[in-house]
């Protein structure tokens, strides 16, 4: 793995993923859809290209064939936000997705790497569940699945290695979405009170370091047509991480359990298993919660 494109790549997940591969000596064709990037600071082993991924022709007058191996593909609009419940948006990411991937192969990528997500498996207990009622906050994780499930049969098809990483909840500095983490550590700072569900329900969080780490080592070692979970191998309930956090940030501040109702879907912890992560690629996560988030903080701090 010498020459990658990477799709999203001015994205918070993108942009750390990019510098990763670019310090491991990988010359790396950034795509994104600005004009100039914002997150991505210059680097000789990074090219940064304005594209519009939707606009197959576009992508195929400015990569040359025969000259990356490998395909990461983080571009996904509507990742955050009421975008997440816009079914045409999400159906187009899948459309995109699939286009994406055979770009590569005709570009002679070996290896195609895509984003997948932990509410994937959301989505499979909530729609399977007989009498349930999903909200529309699934339409997001099923555009992830039907990505997913479309993908492994193209790229079978067409013979390129599909290598799908599934990231359960990144967060970390940089991150301006209204995500779990960002917006818990923004009240805290505003001294705003904190209400949770009973939050009982399992959860893992993973540092953007460690995420960034992760797929370039999933990249490198993953076998084709597997599954790769992106997370601490440390899941629980999320009680347990709020606690983690207060105490690292803010230990005087009392959180207030069962305020909020949990209308969601509670995942089991086997389900968050990363082993296979950590035996084919070698990744294990180094940043803790309790650190990840005091970083995260005092970067919020500043804006």
């Amino acid at each position: 793995m010498e020459k990658v494109i990477i799709t999203g790549a001015d994205g918070f997940v993108g942009s750390y993923t990019a510098h990763k591969f670019a310090l491991e000596g990988c010359n790396v064709l950034a795509l994104d859809i600005a004009k100039e990037p914002k997150r991505i600071r210059p680097d000789k082993n990074i090219v940064y290209r304005q594209c519009d991924i939707s606009n197959i022709e576009q992508i195929q007058g400015i990569i040359k064939s025969d000259l990356y191996d490998t395909m990461i593909h983080f571009a996904w609009a509507g990742s955050a936000g009421f975008s997440r419940v816009d079914y045409d948006l999400q159906i187009r990411n899948v459309h995109n997705t699939v286009e994406c991937m055979k770009a590569a192969k005709k570009f002679g990528c070996k290896r195609f790497v895509c984003a997948g997500s932990i509410m994937e498996y959301e989505v499979e207990a909530a729609v399977h569940t007989q009498g349930s009622h999903p909200s529309m906050g699934y339409i997001y994780g099923a555009g992830k699945h039907t990505a997913h499930c479309v993908c492994k049969s193209v790229a079978a098809e067409i013979g390129i290695e599909l290598v799908w990483s599934m990231i359960t909840n990144a967060y970390g500095v940089g991150e301006l979405s209204p995500r779990f983490v960002n917006t818990t550590l923004r009240k805290v700072i505003n001294g705003e009170p904190l209400q949770f569900t009973a939050a009982t329900q399992n959860y893992d969080f993973i540092y953007i370091t460690d995420v960034a780490d992760a797929f370039y080592l999933i990249a490198k070692n993953g076998k084709p047509f597997c599954e790769y979970m992106v997370g601490s191998s440390n899941a629980r309930p999320l009680k347990e991480f709020i606690l983690e956090m207060l105490h690292s940030v803010a230990p005087n501040v009392i959180p207030m359990f069962g305020d909020v109702p949990f209308t969601g879907t509670n995942i089991p912890l086997s389900v968050f298993d990363t082993s296979a992560t950590q035996n084919d690629t070698g990744f294990q996560a180094k940043i803790s919660f309790a650190e990840g988030t005091r970083m995260t903080m005092e970067w919020l701090k500043t804006l």
